[in-house]
């Protein structure tokens, strides 16, 4: 940035730009249309909506610094898989309490040539990992799974990014380390979110002395808004990362570290189960709606099939019609439709080289049959799983084989969909002395019991139990659609189960409502997972239409946010609508060409 050429930031609250702020140009960007909040371009400043347009790339995540990094590639010469990494390992810095080199990935790619890329990098179960680990005196203690040694799998993601670095990239794997590095190195002013997730999880983070070292004061107390967060050894081993690859973290002074510690807490996750680590490239998953070709992430990720399930169940009525005279009946259907895939969800779904997850799930005729359970104005009164075709002979996998949501598209045609996570915030709540990574909790996406709920109230059964090696179900839903072939729109979200209903919701607000990208993320959300029976909306949703979801018979619950999305549209004459999440702090970017 040492050329000290300006370019505009602009703050854009609800769809209309406000005040704008001078930052150093990228050198070599051509034009840069970027929207993000906060004077000083962190996320210190107050919440904000942002939506970018432009011909040449976009780039769309939940924090400047991370927009900004995936931007300096592009700006250097890199495509939109470049741009991905690059952001993916900067939100391992200034992000670390949703997604970060402790967790795991899933990555929807579309490359230029237009073939379709589904890289798995999601955790593992260490080898010693078992069905009945998390029993205690007879009862599934879930404060294992979810804290502490025990909780932790083996960590797929920076296995995954260095993946679609080669795969996809240009070779930008050491500049785009070097970046997060230095950030690490230097710091960063912690934004209110992240404040806030500190002080909720102080308590459990005080109990690791390393997390208690780097997130909280020397008196317990949390790091307030504002304050510069450090992260020395982040910083060492993202330094490691760019000399080294993924061997630096399988097989190098990370693994050594974290052997060594488990076996002091009585943990499991070994250095053979890291060096044994492999990414897994999945068969992508395509269904249509409205026209349009739907590109899902397949099992372990229980998004790409029941995002499918939702909008093939709701396809039936006309739903632009329902939203303008009816707006309550249009809700009621989707939620309907979303309690349907959810019961399915737990009774079927898992890890595909262990469990038989039936590919009948998204069989034409057998959602026709679920599709014809749901009756305009009057709830389902009881919803239980179906009986898809193929159950036991036609299986996904047997053919050739807190969360964060990035996006990034160029006019090469290279388009990603990356949703990571190390699960709930602050994952695990471990840091290894020496290694400043967050390790997650994704044990706790296993189903610790038959029945026994896991954080985020999701019920499963054996098909999602701890076994070594497995992968854990997820509802993780990068997602890529196609119109005749030709990328027109990219999406996913945040925030466990919610993802999936997130999703489903701006797919169909883009594709059936006809709204754009930003009016659809924009636009109040509802959530309904089977268990509990209850219908999630959001407080923006107008009384009226809860009122009358009501008289439907839906037992309902208020909440203020419901998942957190980014996304990206394309068309012939504009280019480019990069979209962050409005309900919380993110940023679009978009380059036009010079």
């Amino acid at each position: 940035m040492a050329n000290g050429k300006q370019w505009t930031r602009r703050s854009m609250i609800g769809c209309s730009a406000s005040t704008a702020v001078a930052w150093p140009m990228l050198s070599g960007t051509g034009a840069i249309a970027a929207a993000v909040g906060g004077a000083d371009g962190t996320n210190s400043g107050p919440q904000f909506r942002a939506v970018a347009r432009g011909k040449r790339a976009a780039i769309a995540t939940v924090h400047p610094l991370a927009t900004e990094a995936g931007l300096k590639i592009l700006a250097d010469g890199g495509n939109a898989a470049d741009a991905a990494v690059a952001a993916a390992l900067m939100l391992s810095v200034v992000d670390g309490h949703n997604s970060g080199l402790g967790g795991g990935c899933f990555i929807l790619a579309r490359a230029a040539d237009g073939h379709m890329v589904a890289i798995d990098g999601r955790e593992t179960a260490p080898a010693a990992a078992h069905a009945e680990m998390f029993i205690r005196n007879g009862k599934a203690d879930a404060n294992l799974s979810q804290t502490g040694a025990l909780a932790i799998g083996v960590p797929g993601a920076v296995a995954a990014y260095h993946r679609l670095s080669t795969e996809l990239g240009t070779g930008r794997w050491a500049a785009a380390a070097q970046m997060a590095a230095e950030v690490a190195a230097d710091g960063f002013a912690l934004p209110e979110s992240y404040a806030a997730r500190l002080k909720g999880e102080r308590s459990d983070l005080q109990k690791f002395p390393a997390s208690r070292e780097i997130f909280l004061r020397e008196n317990g107390s949390p790091r307030l808004a504002g304050e510069t967060l450090v992260q020395s050894d982040l910083a060492k081993i993202l330094e490691e990362l760019k000399q080294s690859g993924p061997d630096a973290f399988y097989r190098g002074r990370f693994a050594e570290l974290t052997d060594a510690w488990m076996k002091q807490q009585g943990g499991i996750l070994t250095a053979d189960d890291l060096a044994s680590y492999r990414v897994r490239f999945r068969e992508p998953l395509e269904t249509k709606f409205q026209g349009h070709q739907i590109i899902g992430f397949p099992p372990p990720s229980s998004g790409g099939v029941h995002v499918a399930q939702i909008l093939s169940l709701i396809d039936r009525f006309d739903l632009q019609q329902l939203m303008q005279q009816e707006p309550a009946a249009f809700y009621h259907v989707v939620g309907e439709a979303m309690r349907l895939a959810f019961a399915d969800r737990a009774a079927f779904l898992g890890d595909p080289g262990f469990a038989d997850v039936p590919r009948g799930l998204i069989d034409a005729d057998y959602l026709a049959q679920r599709s014809s359970l749901i009756q305009l104005g009057k709830r389902i009164p009881l919803v239980r799983e179906g009986a898809p075709p193929g159950i036991g002979i036609d299986l996904f996998g047997r053919r050739p084989r807190h969360t964060t949501h990035l996006t990034a598209a160029d006019d090469d045609g290279n388009w990603i969909a990356m949703t990571s996570t190390i699960n709930t915030t602050f994952g695990s709540k471990v840091v290894v002395p020496g290694t400043g990574v967050v390790l997650n909790n994704q044990m706790d996406d296993f189903a610790i019991a038959p029945g026994v709920p896991n954080a985020f109230g999701l019920v499963g059964n054996a098909a999602n139990a701890p076994a070594p090696g497995k992968r854990p179900l997820s509802s993780m839903s990068p997602t890529i659609v196609l119109k005749d072939g030709v990328p027109v729109l990219t999406c996913g979200a945040a925030g466990g189960p919610r993802i999936i209903s997130a999703t489903a919701q701006i797919l169909i607000r883009c594709l059936a409502l006809g709204e754009s990208v930003d009016q659809a993320i924009a636009a109040p959300r509802i959530h309904h997972q089977w268990v509990p029976d209850s219908l999630v909306v959001e407080r923006e949703l107008q009384p009226l239409i809860v009122a009358q979801l009501e008289s439907m018979g839906h037992d309902i619950q208020r909440t203020s946010a419901i998942a957190t999305a980014q996304a990206i549209g394309w068309n012939a004459e504009s280019g480019f609508v990069a979209t962050a999440e409005p309900r919380l702090p993110g940023a679009a970017a978009a380059m036009e060409n010079e």
